[in-house]
């Protein structure tokens, strides 16, 4: 299939819709509202701090909301608002944050339901409105609900966009795409489906496998055995990475890009010379700025006294948990939340632990002055990172009263 063909066909359809409807005033109260928050500014221009009583808040310098999803979100409402009584899909979360799709769900935007592993595309028909979630959609699914006869609204990432079309270059010198992320994530099911000849690898010990692989050869069968669910079908470890292109899964932690990115480059170098490089490997800068950005401020934030550190956001969100990481690997005892209701009476949190799951500690926030490290993944509106904080004030209140 000539993907680059079908997508441009797709957007110059009467029932593709890629940028907003001219609603802007009408959702901006409801944003505002919803997701926008007068502490959390209060915080900013106080350099990032704020204390009360025995309690210092310590926010991340970048944090939260980015651009890339509030105009998903924002586009989503717009949807609504042009479309008041149509039926609208969508074909997964908008974003990976429960307050925000909670609240879709009470706009009546429905979910396409997920049976047996497959989407249900079968409740959808002609003339439906189907809002593509800021992560993208394969191009099998935008396929068929062209054929549907439905209108379409693309709030992709345009970050996630710029991956697609480096896939799509991959693919033009017959390069196997080796994507850095996580092979069911809904981001790299969608970029997969662009390439030709793909190969999803998790993480720098993956990729280390891969390459000594291309280097030395291996076990064939041990090899497509360990990829199974992540790579082409048909692929042939022996021809297929002769030539390979680098991707990435936009939220997955940048220094791990570019460590898995110049690893593959030096090995093709090695395998088939300098001067042959061009022809053996292709890179380009996919790093997505926001997830970026707010990497850089948890590193940043890391290197200060803190007692603990709260990371808020979707449990399913790979950004978020990226974010957990930083905090792990500098020994900070941290608890990742999607929202402040986990914070129990008690001096109990419920959390999730690092590749765990839910789970409830005890004595979390520590007796006398403490210094609490805030920050949360780009799906996580600043409302939620201000009820986080006002209910660690109420509980260290409770706590000492």
């Amino acid at each position: 299939m000539d993907t680059k063909a079908f997508k441009r066909s797709l957007q110059q359809s009467e029932n593709y819709h890629r940028k907003g409807f001219g609603h802007e005033a009408e959702v901006a109260g409801v944003m505002q509202t919803a997701y926008q928050s007068s502490l959390i500014q209060q915080i900013r221009d106080n350099n990032y701090r704020l204390t009360r009583g025995p309690v210092t808040i310590r926010l991340a310098e970048a944090f939260g909301f980015c651009w890339g999803v509030e105009r998903a979100v924002a586009i989503a409402y717009e949807t609504r608002q042009h479309f008041p009584t149509e039926r609208i899909w969508i074909t997964n979360e908008i974003i990976h944050n429960p307050s925000v799709n909670q609240h879709l769900r009470d706009m009546e935007v429905n979910f396409i339901a997920v049976e047996k592993g497959q989407k249900n595309f079968s409740v959808v028909d002609a003339g439906d409105v189907v809002i593509l979630p800021a992560f993208g959609a394969s191009v099998q699914e935008m396929q068929l609900l062209n054929d549907k006869g439905c209108k379409i609204v693309d709030t992709t990432c345009p970050w996630v966009s710029k991956v697609w079309n480096s896939v799509e270059k991959h693919k033009k010198k017959d390069c196997t795409s080796i994507i850095h992320g996580k092979y069911n994530h809904e981001e790299t099911v969608a970029t997969s489906s662009f390439a030709n000849k793909y190969l999803v690898v998790l993480n720098l010990q993956e990729a280390e496998y891969v390459s000594n692989y291309i280097i030395n050869g291996g076990d064939r069968a041990e090899f497509l055995a360990k990829f199974s669910k992540a790579c082409s079908a048909g692929f042939d470890p022996d021809k297929d990475l002769e030539r390979v292109g680098i991707a990435n899964q936009t939220t997955m932690l940048k220094s791990e890009t570019e460590q898995i990115g110049k690893l593959f480059e030096r090995t093709m170098m090695r395998k088939f010379g300098p001067d042959k490089l061009n022809e053996h490997f292709l890179s380009f800068n996919t790093i997505c700025d926001a997830t970026q950005e707010r990497q850089d401020a948890m590193l940043n934030l890391v290197e200060e006294e803190l007692d603990l550190m709260v990371v808020i956001g979707g449990f399913n969100s790979s950004n978020t948990t990226h974010l957990q990481e930083i905090s792990i690997e500098r020994k900070i005892p941290s608890y990742h939340i999607d929202c402040a209701e986990r914070i129990l009476s008690g001096n109990r949190i419920e959390h999730k632990p690092l590749g765990s799951d839910l789970t409830i500690a005890q004595n979390w926030l520590p007796e006398g002055e403490i210094v609490v490290g805030v920050t949360s993944g780009a799906s996580t509106p600043d409302k939620v990172v201000e009820d986080t904080i006002e209910r660690i004030f109420e509980m260290k209140a409770l706590a000492i009263a």
